[in-house]
Parts: structure tokens; C-alpha cells; sequence
């Protein structure tokens, strides 16, 4: 009996390779091809920007792995999927911000996202009971601003996409906001990192402004901005850039 528990051990270990093993695989196939991209990598994005303060490991984890959806770029998927896991992230969040990017990064995005977890999550034995309801009991509802946000979309847009304004109540701000396995806070950042990624700048400021009231912190702000410079590019984060600047000059006045 302990040789064959030995056995399913070793097999799980081999199964499920360590941060550090991953890492290390990572930087020999960097330095076959791109030496100078592996010395980037280790000095200046994992030795440096992984290590700021301003954000946690876990909040890093999600930011990340909310880029790498938004922009269907199952490369390192996986391995950022196994780190946010270890700092913390739990598998229903995971289950619960691919689930919300299906709304803000396309369906396809989100289905690709989802064979990609479905590896990771057997490879580390993740089951159903570690996964949100499909039908929750949901978070209260702040009926004085979804109603100003509903009157403010229907007289905009009502005549032009009716069915359209009607599941962004019925289905998004009245059913997905609601859902309690991912905290208001997260659920506000992962939609401000999909706005980023996929450079939808006019939807920033209602969802930083949302994002801000929900907790999320200026300095915090500042260090999405910076980490995802790496994942998503420069030129993405710097056309944000002006528009996440207005929004938190015009709270702070």
C-alpha cells in the first residue's frame, strides 16, 4: 500500500511541476532563443515588478491571469493560472473571473480559458465541490444606482439595441455583478484589466469609477498599470494611461 501511495505522489508531482520547475523550463527555452528577453524576464518582470508593493502576490495573480484571457493567450495560461492557485487565489475565483470575461473579453476567450483550467484544475484535483453554483444566492443589489445606470443606458441606447440593453441589466448588472464567489473589488478589477488588454478606453472610466467605489486604491490602480505594461504592452497601458489619470484627478477633487 505505501509503494502504490508513493507511486500516485510521484505521479501528481510530475503531473503538477512546481512554480520553480516551470520557471526554470521557461528560462532555458528563453535562452535558446531569446537570451536577452530571459534576462528581462528575470531581472527586471519576475525580480522586479512581481516583487512591488503596490499590489500583492494574489492581486498579481489575478491581474495576470484576467490579461492572458482578455486576450486569449494560452502560452503561459497555465503556469499563471498554477501560480495564482498557490498566492491564494482560490479555484472558484478562478472558475468565476473566466466565467465574467466570457461578458467583457468575448465567449470564445473564455472557452479557450476554460480548457485551459480544466488541465490544471484535474492535475492538482479540483472538484466540483471547490466550484461556485451555477445559480448562487446573490450579493445584494444597490437599486439607487442600477436604476440611474439602467434610466441613463435605456435613454441612450434603448431605440437603437433594445435586447442589447436589456441583458445588460437582466443578465450582466442584475445576475453576473451579483455573483458572490469573486468579491465586488476583484470583479472590478478584472474588468478594468480586460478594458486595458483589449484597448476599450471609452468603458474605463465607469468601470475604474465602479472599481474605486468597490475598494479598489489609487496607489493599487497604479501598480495594475505598471504590471500590465509586460503582459499586455506598452503602447496598450499608455493609451489608458490619460484616460485612468482623469478619473482618479477628478475623485480626488
Amino acid at each position: 500500500m505505501k509503494i502504490v501511495a508513493a507511486a500516485a505522489v510521484a505521479a501528481a508531482l510530475l503531473a503538477t511541476p512546481s512554480a520553480n520547475a516551470q520557471e526554470s523550463r521557461m528560462s532555458e527555452t528563453l535562452k535558446a532563443v531569446a537570451p536577452a528577453l530571459d534576462r528581462y524576464r528575470e531581472q527586471t518582470l519576475l525580480g522586479g515588478v512581481w516583487k512591488r508593493t503596490d499590489l500583492s502576490a494574489r492581486d498579481r495573480g489575478i491581474v495576470t491571469l484576467a490579461a492572458l484571457i482578455a486576450r486569449n493567450e494560452p502560452g503561459e495560461m497555465a503556469f499563471t493560472m498554477n501560480r495564482a492557485l498557490d498566492d491564494g487565489v482560490a479555484p472558484r475565483e478562478v472558475s468565476e473571473i473566466i466565467t465574467h470575461l466570457a461578458f467583457y473579453a468575448g465567449w470564445p476567450n473564455a472557452t479557450s480559458a476554460v480548457a485551459v483550467a480544466k488541465d490544471v484544475f484535474a492535475a492538482r484535483k479540483i472538484g466540483p465541490d471547490q466550484l461556485p453554483s451555477a445559480s448562487p444566492d446573490p450579493l445584494p443589489l444597490d437599486e439607487k444606482a442600477e436604476a440611474t445606470r439602467a434610466e441613463t443606458v435605456g435613454r441612450q441606447f434603448g431605440a437603437i439595441a433594445p435586447g442589447l440593453v436589456r441583458n445588460t441589466t437582466d443578465v450582466l448588472f442584475r445576475d453576473l455583478w451579483l455573483r458572490p464567489d469573486l468579491a465586488p473589488r476583484d470583479r472590478s478589477l478584472v474588468t478594468v484589466v480586460a478594458l486595458i488588454a483589449t484597448g476599450q478606453t471609452a468603458q474605463i472610466p465607469y468601470h475604474l469609477g465602479r472599481a474605486m467605489d468597490n475598494g479598489l486604491k489609487p496607489p493599487e490602480v497604479g501598480g495594475v498599470l505598471t504590471h500590465l505594461a509586460f503582459y499586455v504592452g506598452w503602447p496598450s497601458v499608455f493609451s489608458a494611461l490619460p484616460v485612468v489619470k482623469d478619473v482618479i484627478e477628478k475623485r480626488s477633487r
